[in-house]
C-alpha cells in the first residue's frame, strides 16, 4: 500500500476504516525528514496491516489544530476513525512496528 498524502478535505475519509498511522509533518522539519524513510520501510513491511497518511501541517492547519498538534513530527494511530495512540518526535522503525502491532 502506498503512503497517502492527506488534506483537510480528505482526512476524515482517509482514517475512517482500519488501522491508519498519520504522520503530521512539515517540509522544514529536520526530524520529519529523518522519519520519512522509516515510514517508507514500515509501509513496505507491514503491507496491508496499516495505512500510512502524511499530513503537511503548514498546508492543512485545520486538521493539525483539530488534533492539538503542537510538535512535529507527531504520529497519531487511528483505528476505524478513532485515535488510539500518539507518538511525538522521531522513533525507530521497531518502536513503530510495536505501536501498530499493539492495536492490530
Amino acid at each position: 500500500m502506498a503512503i497517502v498524502h492527506g488534506t483537510d478535505k480528505s482526512f476524515s475519509s482517509e482514517i475512517s476504516e482500519g488501522l491508519v498511522l498519520v504522520d503530521f509533518w512539515a517540509a522544514w522539519c529536520g526530524p520529519c525528514k529523518m522519519i520519512a524513510p522509516v515510514l517508507e520501510e514500515l509501509d513496505a513491511e507491514m503491507n496491508n496491516k496499516v495505512k500510512i497518511v502524511k499530513v503537511d501541517v503548514d498546508a492543512n492547519q485545520e486538521t493539525a489544530s483539530n488534533f492539538g498538534i503542537m510538535s512535529i513530527p507527531t504520529l497519531l494511530l487511528f483505528k476505524d476513525g478513532e485515535p488510539v495512540d500518539k507518538v511525538v518526535g522521531f522513533n525507530p522503525k521497531e518502536a513503530l512496528v510495536e505501536l501498530v502491532n499493539k492495536h492490530a
